[in-house]
Order: C-alpha cells, then structure tokens, then sequence
C-alpha cells in the first residue's frame, strides 16, 4: 500500500446517522479535519427515531440547526383511542411539563421523522465545509501508537489520528474491536414499524388501537411537515414473522382497524425488530470510540435511544477537538467513557421500564435532569451546597440577566467563564478558547465563578476564582 493512496484526517466517523452527523458537525465548528463513511449509498429513509428531547433540542440550538428542527417537527399529537370503529376516549403519552426561563425547550419531546433529522444534520455538516462519503463498507480497522488505518470494500484506505464508531447496533467497528455488549431481550414478540401515506383518519391525532382478539397493539402517527404517517404495531406471537410488503401492511390494517385495506396507498419505508437493551462492554479501545447504538441498544420506548446517541457525540467532540489541537493531552478522552457509560446504562434501565408499562414517559425521559456530577472533570470547590443546587458537572440552565442570554453566551464551540453576581478577579483564560461574561445575580445559579464546558455543562465551580487556573491548565484552556 503506497502512503499516496492513503487518505488522511483528524477523526474517522463510521456511519452517518444522527450520531456520526452530530459528531462531525461539532468537529467541523472547532476546524478539526473529519471524514464521514457512510456504508449505504444515502442516509437513512426511515422515520424511526422521531421524538427530539429538550436536551437535544438544547444541542441542536448550540450546532445552529435548532430553526430547521422547529420547521420541520411538531409536539406529539394526543391519542385518540379507537374500538369497533367509534373514538373511545383520549390517550396522552407524556407526562405535561412546562417552558422555563432555565429550561426553554422543555414541555416534551418534539417530533420529527429521524430522515429528515438527518438531513437537516447533514445540510449543516456541508455548510461547515464537510460532508458524507456514501458508498464506503468498512472491512478492516488496524491502529498503532499514532493513529488508525481503516481499509474499504472499495476506494483509498484511511488514515486517521482518531476513530469514532457510530454505525448502530449491528456495527462491524465493534464486531472488529471484538468488543462485546451485554443486554436483555426486552419483548421477545416483534415489532413493525414502518412509513405509510393511509386515508381516512385525521391528522391531529394519534390513532391508538388497542389489542383484541389475540392481535397486538396498532398506532399509527400523523408525522408533521409531510403527508406520511408512522405505522407501530406489535406482535403477540414471539414465532410471528411481520409482513412488509404492501399488501402485508394492507392485511394488517384491515385486522386491527376500521379500516378498509385500500386506505394505506403507500409504503414508503419498513422494518421489523424484536425490542433489546443491551450496553457495550466498553466504550473505547485504544484511538477507536464507540458512540450511540454502538455502544448501546434501546427498546423505542421513551424516545431515549437517538438522543442518548447525541449526547453521546455532543461530549466526545469537544475532547477530540481539544486533543487534536493539541491544548490538551490525550487522558482527556478517558473522560469520555467515565461520563458517557453510566448514563448509558440509566436510560437503558428507563427505557425497559416505559416499554414495561413500570413508569411513565415523564421529566427524567427528556434528559434535562442528567449530569456528571462526582466525575474526574467536574470539581466543585464550594461547601454546604444543597443536594438541589446547581453543582460542578450539572447542565449549565438557560436565563438572562444584564441584558444577557446565557444560551446565546454559550452557543459555539469554547468555554464560558461565567461570573454571577460577583465582581471577583478571574483569571486570564485562553482568549481563543474562552468567553468570559459577567452577570448579576440569578438564583438558578446563585453567586460565584462558573466554568462552563462546551457541551454545557459546569465543569468547575467556587465562589472566587481560587484554585481555577489548575482545573484550566488541566484541561487546556489556561491562557
């Protein structure tokens, strides 16, 4: 293999679903060369992944793509809950929550089918100068001391200094790392779901029709900016084998609904699955990463997989920026596993409860709430705080004061050196890396000197700005 024939980046991302084009964006935003393969020859055409938490919305506001997901979604629908062909009642799936002044996109998750998610991704990595290379079946991966070669079904090997895998829950990048994953069958009884143009029902309701007869459960979702609906239903019989075709999908309609078979017209897109939870062993392996389904396998119950995926890439990306700039050393990215595993594992465990009817699809599913508290990158120096209090490793929330919105303070890919309510010295940070704003006083934070991460989340926290400078240098942003 001649060195001419290798291509060279930064960071290799396998796979360009939300998380891989998540990733790449916030990796293009810091300059940081990225290449993306995508082993099909377009993104994903489906709308599994639809419901976006406040967090994520959250992110998406920080990577600039918030407007596009706002004009392309739209809050769930309340269920209306059929029987023998008359409406029965309402069914509301989601706990009702309010916008805050901390907590601006929270009331819910916001719907939008994962293609068009996707697209909108997609449309800002090549506004930022990157794009998607479709096509690129992975079917080797070596790595040394300095970086990782990745060799192709066709086209040049890679090169890259890092990896990252985000090619879902069959991904051949863990099966190569030979990574294993441990996990439960969480409903051994398939599930089909699939994307459908159907007449004869509304479009301001979800259309909820319950099991009878020894059928399972139908749904069918009105999916908001397109004329599609999404069609969920489960199958009693774990034996069953789910008919995609057209006239399977017809067939199953006329069964469980009032409906005749010619309503569904088309079937745009379908799949089957059997719902699992499982967690990788691991999360990385040397200068190789594992992101979203990757490294983890949700049931769809509680909207938790596409955005744990997300979060997933949304705190590795500032570190591999970081490193790769070279203001920070490589340990850096062992904070990536310590952070990202366990929350993993909580949604998993949230997941499998709302599928098993345990709990319900409330505050902890839009992820406001999570946090890395007690790990090595959040130092707190303050004493006697409350458990409720804002805290080293907690989301840095939303607000103005002094003509200031905090969101709009941290939106880019730097640190924010926040000082609330207190006009102490504070340190000369790196200019490049670091926003410095002072605020009044605003009792979501109290008073004090706040470091807050690019991810946003507080990283260090005191009331002066004593023993900063250590916490600065130790993770590259020391001027």
């Amino acid at each position: 293999m001649e060195l001419n024939d290798v291509k060279e980046t930064g960071v290799l991302v396998v796979g360009a679903g939300p998380t891989g084009l998540t990733l790449a964006c916030d990796l293009a935003r810091q300059g940081v060369r990225a290449l993306v393969v995508e082993r099909a020859d377009g993104l994903f055409p489906g709308s599994r992944g639809k419901g976006i938490q406040p967090r994520t919305m959250e992110v998406f506001d920080d990577l600039g793509v918030l407007d596009a997901v706002r004009a392309a979604g739209g809050r769930y629908p309340v269920g209306m809950i059929w029987q023998d062909g008359k409406r029965q009642g309402e069914h509301r799936m989601f706990d009702e929550t309010e916008a805050t002044e901390t907590e601006p996109y929270a009331g819910g998750p916001w719907m939008v089918p994962q293609w068009r998610t996707q697209e909108i991704l997609c449309a800002r990595l090549r506004e930022l100068g990157s794009d998607v290379a479709f096509g690129r079946e992975l079917t080797g991966l070596a790595q040394d001391a300095d970086g990782v070669t990745a060799t192709f079904a066709t086209g040049a090997p890679v090169r890259a200094r890092y990896a990252v895998a985000a090619d879902g829950g069959r991904s051949t990048v863990r099966r190569l790392l030979g990574i294993g994953m441990t996990g439960e069958t969480v409903d051994p009884s398939p599930t089909l779901v699939a994307d459908v143009r159907i007449t004869g029902l509304d479009r301001e309701n979800l259309h909820v029709f319950p099991p009878a007869d020894g059928e399972g459960f139908l749904a069918v979702w009105p999916l908001p900016a397109v004329e599609d609906f999404q069609l969920v239903a489960d199958f009693e019989d774990p034996s069953a084998t789910p008919d995609l075709s057209l006239d399977g999908i017809r067939k199953l309609i006329a069964k469980r609904t009032h409906l005749a078979a010619e309503a569904v017209t088309e079937v745009r897109w379908a799949s089957d699955f059997r719902p699992r939870a499982a967690l990788a062993d691991r999360v990385r392996e040397g200068r190789v990463f594992l992101a979203g389904d990757a490294a983890h396998v949700h049931s769809p119950a509680g909207g938790q997989g596409l955005n744990t995926s997300v979060q997933d890439a949304y705190n590795l990306g500032w570190k591999l920026g970081a490193v790769l700039r070279g203001d920070a050393p490589d340990a850096l990215l062992d904070s990536y596993e310590e952070e990202r595993l366990p929350l993993a594992a909580q949604m998993l465990g949230l997941s499998t409860r709302v599928h098993r009817g345990e709990t319900r699809r409330g505050e902890a599913t839009q992820q406001l709430g999570l946090g890395y508290r007690r790990c090595s990158l959040a130092v707190e120096t303050r004493t006697g705080l409350l458990e409720d209090a804002l805290q080293a490793g907690d989301r840095a929330p939303d607000g103005t004061r002094g003509g200031v919105r905090l969101f709009d303070a941290f939106r880019g890919p730097h640190w924010t050196l926040l000082a609330v309510g207190t006009k102490v010295e504070l340190p000369l940070l790196e200019e490049d890396l670091v926003r410095t704003v002072r605020v009044p006083g605003y009792e979501a934070y109290g008073s004090g000197v706040f470091l807050v991460r690019p991810d946003g989340y507080v990283g260090w926290a005191g009331e002066t700005a004593e023993g900063l400078t250590e916490y600065a240098a130790r993770v590259g942003v020391l001027g």
